[in-house]
């Protein structure tokens, strides 16, 4: 079997637990902010529904703070292991 096949094996399980992740999250939120009688993340889209992806595009577009005595590389690279070997456990 090709590894282009195994790649497209593991994102069909991968995608499905990062959005399920993004609107559990949505759904705590909105618990959250109903127990403490205040609005929640209803705002974008129809019911709250795009929450998520305006979290995630806010997430990127925030202006990243680079230490600097760091190592660029492995200031960029070490968060992304770290996501590669969860997602991959």
């Amino acid at each position: 079997m090709p590894i282009i096949n195994y790649l497209l094996i593991s994102l069909s399980y991968i995608i499905p637990i990062l959005i399920a992740v993004a609107f559990l999250t949505l759904i705590e939120r909105k618990i959250l902010s109903y127990i403490q009688a205040r609005k929640g993340p209803n705002i974008v889209g129809p019911f709250g529904l795009l929450q998520p992806v305006a979290d995630g595009v806010k997430l990127f577009i925030k202006e990243p703070v680079h230490p600097s005595t760091a190592s660029p590389l492995l200031f960029i690279l070490t968060p992304v292991l770290a996501l590669l070997l969860a997602l991959t456990i």
